[in-house]
């Protein structure tokens, strides 16, 4: 199984730690590309603060972040799952997960980041500030630039199980799972029930717990309908979108699996309803 997630705006310090390696991170097909936006995100944020806080989509009060990017390739680095921070890594809780928990998340989560592409929780990063939104004057929009390398890296970290995209629109953008990939993916939204919308604290903490839950527990869905069944299994409302007569957390599959609940080729939508987060 791939977990694939947003990073966090705000990010916590890069630390002590020894410096960046770009060479030890995973994926190592992203490299050349992760350079590419290193190297000019460096340049502009130390030629021209305001250039590089306009483009950054910065405030002033968060203009401390452009000399911090300047410092990249010097500063400590932690692992992504230390540095990326905000409700739904908070609800993840890493840290706190026991060994055989951190192992699986080690394998299955994958983190989407405009500078770095993709990393591994256990990748050791810098703080940074450079969202997938982000528009460089030399390369252009990052969420373009990573397309292709992607679409040459992902397929194969994805192997033959399920893929769960959790991601943000902007970060989906970077990589579309296609074909047969894409049939064995599953994209979850979150409904505050009452209502039927989706609320941001909502949408960021309940898929944090559903990835803890699924560390936790080991359970490892081979596709969408075996992911469906677990997530009811440990307690979620989930519901297919398209398919009608889906049950709810204690019923069973329901539509689930029949050919009117997902287009051929065509990643599963599911959406988890929730009253509230404690």
């Amino acid at each position: 199984m791939l977990v694939l997630l947003p990073p966090s705006e705000g990010k916590a310090p890069s630390g002590r730690g020894a410096p960046l390696k770009p060479e030890s991170l995973s994926l190592p097909g992203l490299a050349e590309a992760r350079q590419a936006v290193l190297d000019e995100l460096v340049e502009l944020c130390a030629a021209d603060e305001e250039k590089a806080r306009e483009v950054l989509g910065l405030s002033e009060g968060l203009r401390g972040e452009v000399a911090k990017n300047t410092e990249l390739p010097t500063a400590g680095a932690r692992p992504a799952g230390e540095i990326y921070t905000g409700v739904l890594y908070d609800a993840l809780d890493l840290a706190s997960l026991d060994t055989a928990g951190k192992r699986r998340a080690a394998r299955s989560l994958l983190v989407f980041s405009g500078l770095w592409g993709a990393v591994r929780v256990t990748d050791r990063i810098p703080s940074y500030r450079c969202s997938m939104g982000v528009k460089l004057p030399g390369l252009g929009a990052l969420g373009a630039h990573w397309r292709a390398p992607m679409a040459a890296v992902l397929p194969e970290a994805a192997g033959s199980g399920l893929v769960l995209d959790l991601r943000s629109a902007a970060y989906a953008a970077a990589w579309k799972p296609k074909g047969e990939v894409a049939a064995r993916t599953a994209s979850v939204r979150v409904l505050h029930a009452p209502t039927r919308k989706v609320v941001s604290h909502f949408n960021k903490a309940t898929k944090g717990r559903i990835v803890r839950s699924l560390m936790e527990t080991g359970a490892v869905p081979s596709g969408p309908a075996e992911l469906v069944e677990a997530l009811r299994d440990l307690g979620y409302v989930v519901e297919v979108a398209g398919a009608s007569g889906t049950a709810g957390a204690s019923g069973t599959a329901g539509a689930v699996g029949t050919a009117g609940a997902v287009g051929a080729g065509k990643p599963w939508m599911l959406d988890v309803l929730v009253d509230e987060v404690h």
